[in-house]
Order: C-alpha cells, then sequence, then structure tokens
C-alpha cells in the first residue's frame, strides 16, 4: 500500500519508518526543504535510538523516501497520514493551523478514495472539521473517510512503541477505512496487540485522557514526596507500596522534578481548555498543572537553600548540572525541569557549568552564560555542588571518589534519587534526593 505521510518531526518520522519497516511504502512529506534533503541523505534531524539505522534501511531498500512535493504524494497515496504540529496557543488550546492547511491540500488533490488518518495530537472535533473542510475543498465528488488513529510513543523508546504497543486505537464512521487500517497494522494484527475500533471522538479524547491520567500519577507521587520530607519517610517505600496494588501499578510513580516534553504539558493543559470552551472544568487536571508548577518551583527552592547554607552563602557560587534534556535518550529540551534550574540559578547570580550527552546544541542559544562540558567530571570540577537533574543511565554509576576530589564542597543534589542516601553520606557527601531522608556524611569542607 502507498501511504503519504505529512510531517517530518518526530511523530511523522517514527510513524513513516516504522510503517515502511511493516512493507509499506512511503512517501515522507516537509516543507522544511533543508530537512527533506538531510533525510534524503540518510540524516536524521532529532535524536532517537535506532531511528537513523531504520530510515537508512528502508531508504535502501526502496520503501521509503522524502519530498517538499505534497501533490503528488496525495495523489499516489491509499493512505495519508497528518502528522504536523499542533503547538499550544497561549489559552493553552491547540493549533490547528497545519492540520486545516494539510486537509486543504488533501481536498485540492484527492483524486480516488484515500483515508486520512490523524497521527497528530488534537482536539475532539478535529476530526469532524477535517471531513468538512475536504467535503467543502472536492465539493462533494470523491469519497474518502477520515479517521483518528493516536500516536503512543515515548521519546527515547518510541521505535519499540511502535512495533510493540500497549494498543492500537482507530476512530473512524467507515467501515472500509478500519479494514485499510488494518491492513496497513497486518503485523500488528499477527502479533494479538489489542485493537480499538472505535468513533472519531473517543479516539481522540483517549490520547489526552491517557496523557492527562500519567501526569496526575507524576504529579500525585511528587506531591507524596514533599511530605515525606517534611515527615522523614521515604517516598521510593510508599511507591512501592503503592505500586504492588495491581489496580494502581508501579509506572510512572518515580519522584522527581515534574513532568516535561513535548506531550505531558501541552495536553494537560490542552485537555483543560477542551473542557472549559464547553463550560465544564476538569478539576483534577487543573490541579495537576498546578501542581507541577509547585514542584519544579520547589526543585529550585531546595538548591537554592542547600547552596546558601553553605560557608559565604549564594554569591560566587559555581553549581555543576548533569541532564537537560526532559527525559533520558532524547535531545529534546521542551519544557525540561532542568531548565527553569539553570535559569533560576543564573537569575541568582551563580554559575553554571553544564553537561547532557544529546540535548547541550539545543540549549547552548538559551544560556549563553552556561560552560558547557564535555562530560559529568568537567562539570563537577571546582563546583560548590553538583545537581542531577535528568536520569541518563551515564549518571547512575559515576566514580564518587572522583567526584568528590572534583567538587569543592561535596553537596550533591540528586533529583532523580539515583543513588542511595547511605552510600552517599559513608563516601563523605552531603546528598540531597527527592522524598528520602537526607545523607549527610563527614563533609571535608571546601577544596584548597
Amino acid at each position: 500500500m502507498n501511504i503519504c505521510v505529512v510531517g517530518s518531526g518526530y511523530v511523522g518520522l517514527v510513524t513513516g519508518a516504522c510503517l515502511a519497516d511493516f512493507g509499506m511504502t512511503v512517501v515522507g512529506v516537509d516543507k522544511d526543504r533543508s530537512k527533506v534533503e538531510a533525510l534524503t541523505r540518510g540524516k536524521v534531524p532529532i535524536y532517537e535510538p535506532g531511528l537513523e539505522t531504520l530510515v537508512e534501511k528502508n531508504m535502501k531498500e526502496g520503501r521509503l523516501r522524502f519530498t517538499t512535493e505534497l501533490g503528488p504524494a496525495i495523489e499516489e497515496a491509499r493512505a495519508v497520514f497528518i502528522a504536523v504540529g499542533t503547538p499550544p496557543r497561549s489559552d493553552g488550546s491547540a493549533d490547528l493551523t497545519f492540520i486545516k492547511e494539510v486537509a486543504e491540500s488533501i481536498g485540492d488533490h484527492l483524486n480516488d478514495f484515500k483515508i486520512i488518518v490523524t497521527k497528530s495530537t488534537v482536539p475532539v472535533g478535529t476530526g469532524k472539521m477535517i471531513e468538512q473542510i475536504v467535503q467543502e475543498r472536492t465539493g462533494g465528488k470523491q469519497r474518502f473517510a477520515v479517521v483518528s488513529n493516536p500516536e503512543f510513543l515515548r521519546e527515547g523508546s518510541a521505535i519499540e512503541d511502535f512495533m510493540n504497543p500497549d494498543r492500537v486505537v482507530i476512530g473512524t464512521r467507515d467501515v472500509k477505512a478500519s479494514e485499510l487500517m488494518l491492513d496497513v497494522y497486518s503485523p500488528l494484527v499477527a502479533a494479538d496487540v489489542p485493537f480499538i475500533i472505535t468513533d472519531i471522538e473517543s479516539a481522540e479524547l483517549i490520547k489526552y485522557a491517557s496523557n492527562g491520567f500519567l501526569a496526575t500519577k507524576i504529579s500525585f507521587i511528587n506531591e507524596v514526596a514533599e511530605i515525606c520530607e517534611a515527615w522523614g519517610a521515604n517516598v521510593e517505600v510508599v511507591a512501592k507500596g503503592m505500586g504492588l496494588d495491581n489496580r494502581i501499578g508501579p509506572k510512572f510513580l518515580a519522584a522527581g522534578p515534574g513532568y516535561g516534553g513535548s506531550c505531558f504539558p501541552k495536553d494537560t493543559r490542552a485537555i483543560a481548555q477542551i473542557f472549559r470552551e464547553q463550560g465544564l472544568s476538569f478539576r483534577i487536571i487543573e490541579a495537576v498543572l498546578q501542581a507541577n508548577d509547585h514542584v519544579q518551583a520547589r526543585m529550585l527552592g531546595k538548591v537554592e537553600a542547600a547552596l546558601a547554607a553553605l560557608p559565604g552563602g549564594l554569591a560566587g557560587k559555581t553549581v555543576g548540572v548533569l541532564g537537560l534534556s526532559f527525559k533520558p535518550n532524547t535531545d529534546d529540551i521542551r519544557e525540561s525541569p532542568a531548565l527553569p534550574i539553570v535559569q533560576g540559578l543564573l537569575d541568582r547570580g551563580v554559575a553554571v557549568r553544564a553537561f547532557d550527552p544529546e540535548a547541550m546544541a539545543a540549549c547552548r542559544p538559551l544560556f549563553p552564560a552556561v560552560r558547557f562540558c564535555d562530560n559529568a567530571y568537567e562539570a563537577a570540577d571546582g563546583a560548590d555542588a553538583l545537581v542531577i537533574a535528568t536520569e541518563w543511565n551515564q549518571f547512575r554509576k559515576l566514580e564518587v571518589d572522583r567526584l568528590h576530589q572534583l567538587l569543592r564542597h561535596p553537596l550533591i543534589l540528586d533529583l532523580r534519587n539515583l543513588y542511595e542516601p547511605e552510600k552517599m553520606a559513608a563516601a563523605g557527601f552531603d546528598y540531597l534526593s527527592i522524598g528520602r531522608p537526607e545523607g549527610r556524611g563527614a563533609a571535608q569542607g571546601a577544596r584548597s
């Protein structure tokens, strides 16, 4: 089957490469000529483990190519996947400008029956809007079907999520369209992946409801972490005790500096706005938004208080920050909880050294005053404290004796709970984490 994927960003590129690997003939379309030229050379503009290899493989085997010419790609395709951006407006609602533009182009180039598949995260009612736009552009002369097929890709494991999903959601009013979608996903059908075949509106809402619920779990455990710190309890033990209840489950119960990225912040604001537009209030999600803002502010306050307690206070201090991306295995810094910490430290006159395996290029224009380092040890060298802001695997096994020698003060603020407080205290560190008893070592004083 010939497939056109409009948009070669994160979702579009992963979708196109994986569908090509399913045996489909895929054309990826993007209006950014430089991006298309880079992809044609096999250069993937985002960091996602395994994606560049998958793109190169399917291009070499002739199932995947890229172009800026949307019209011919639509005309040749049986299925057109829309994977363009839906950035947030100032009120939190999704901006559907790009969706509308693509729908108009599809209507202008509709030459036989096609399914129009929305992969982008869109508010309820978008499928109906696309139907109306295409119907108007064709004058009702061509038959088509709109499908909502939301993505559930986690950055850092997107290929695995596409190839082995928990479920595939297909929302459509057309029986033929659902049959074609099952054909597109035939390898997953054969693997007994659960399929939810439903109406468009329910499919659109499933994505927002899922992300809202996961964001709620994160915010819940972050609130629990705060009371754990007040009473000297251990949030990890609390989370384990909760997660063993199969009605709750252990995932998304790791306390930290708050959620970030391209999905949770945008989608929680968007679903809150969807409710408002209907004269309703999604009270839980409104609380989640407030809680996430609070926990991010709390993290900066935690770092600031620890620095202020050092000899001489905040003035003239230097902090090493490990991790800038919102999560490991991605270069995505969108709404990363590390960024307000960096900015807050700079605003308070603290010098910042930072290291991230993939996200430094994106951060350089944002923080010209930051010294970007080649590794974690360079970031720690001569710093008064070290902040672990992202849980990259390479930060889990740092040489603690070496860090102790490099740091001017043996102070570590582990916002991802990568280390054990008792062991860090035994190694001579003043060690602060999230929702766990503090590890206070026999601090050796400032390095001369």
